[in-house]
């Protein structure tokens, strides 16, 4: 059986192991949070290399994938200083080519919905899902990202992917630079909610982004939203059923009641296809169609 491991710097409360058959390969699919501590995840990567097949890096980027540049993020590369032999991805390939369906999804089961109330998306954070950004503007809808806010807690709404692509080349070698943390939620801060920028949840017709990010500042109101996200816990469901969100769409695969993030799910495809490295993004796109991987849709209220 083919192993493949997340290692998050992440909540443990978050951690789930299943086994999964792919292209007709078993695989262990496992997800091992360190609560914050990025020197515990670094000697878990330490520990388990060389004896797993995939590791995929959890609850951080190694970079930001701009219209294909890689922009490095300086205070996450120390994490992985000591994997010499097991291939390691954070599932941006995921993001550039798992994560672009989405749009065309929700025209396909809840068009008509999402058209009636206006096709308008708030994205948490564009540069971190630049694919998703994309592929959202180029389906026609009125879109506001919002890096300014959820990274930097700048209340500045960029409103055309010409403005992400002007902050990213401005601010990317920058924040880069700062401790992840300061960036995105760790450990203990990714089970704190405060509602925030309510103003622009409210304007959404969907919402948009990794989860954690949609949960950190969502208002106790979201009626009707349509919620692009994925690394959804059944926790997480609930919560958005309480909420009031209509309709919950996971880029991932939904396996034993959670979606797993698109690192570890990367990480599993890199696993099966026994190539011993990450796999290029047409090598991805090949192995989904053959999947029949796309976005799964639930209906929460």
């Amino acid at each position: 059986m083919k192993r493949a491991v997340s290692i998050s710097i992440g909540s443990s409360k978050r951690d789930k192991a299943v086994e999964v058959t792919l292209l007709g390969e078993k695989v262990s699919i496992e997800r091992i949070g360190t609560d914050g501590d990025m020197e515990a995840a670094a000697q878990k990567y330490k520990e388990l290399d060389g004896k797993v097949d995939a590791f995929g890096v959890g609850g951080a980027d190694l970079g930001a994938i701009i219209e294909g540049k890689f922009y490095p993020f300086h205070s996450v590369q120390k994490i992985v200083r000591f994997v010499k032999n097991t291939p390691l991805v954070d599932g941006g390939g995921l993001k550039n080519t798992l994560e672009n369906k989405a749009p065309a999804f929700l025209d396909k089961k809840i068009g008509d919905y999402i058209n009636s109330r206006g096709r308008k998306v708030m994205v948490t954070v564009g540069v971190d899902r630049w694919g998703l950004s994309k592929s959202f503007v180029e389906a026609g809808y009125g879109t506001v990202f919002c890096d300014m806010m959820f990274a930097l807690d700048v209340p500045i709404p960029i409103r055309s992917i010409g403005g992400l692509k002007t902050l990213a080349a401005i601010m990317i070698p920058i924040v880069t630079r700062f401790p992840f943390e300061w960036l995105y939620p760790t450990g203990e801060k990714q089970e704190v909610r405060t509602p925030k920028w309510e103003k622009w949840y409210k304007w959404a017709t969907v919402v948009a982004g990794d989860c954690l990010y949609i949960k950190r500042n969502m208002p106790d109101d979201m009626q009707g939203k349509v919620v692009v996200t994925n690394t959804t816990t059944p926790e997480d469901v609930a919560l958005f059923k309480k909420c009031g969100v209509k309709y919950l769409v996971t880029t991932t695969p939904v396996i034993d009641g959670r979606s797993f993030g698109t690192n570890m799910m990367e990480a599993a495809l890199v696993a099966v296809s026994g190539k011993g490295r990450p796999l290029t993004w047409p090598e991805l796109t090949e192995l989904l169609d053959k999947l029949g991987f796309e976005p799964q849709l639930q209906e929460l209220n």
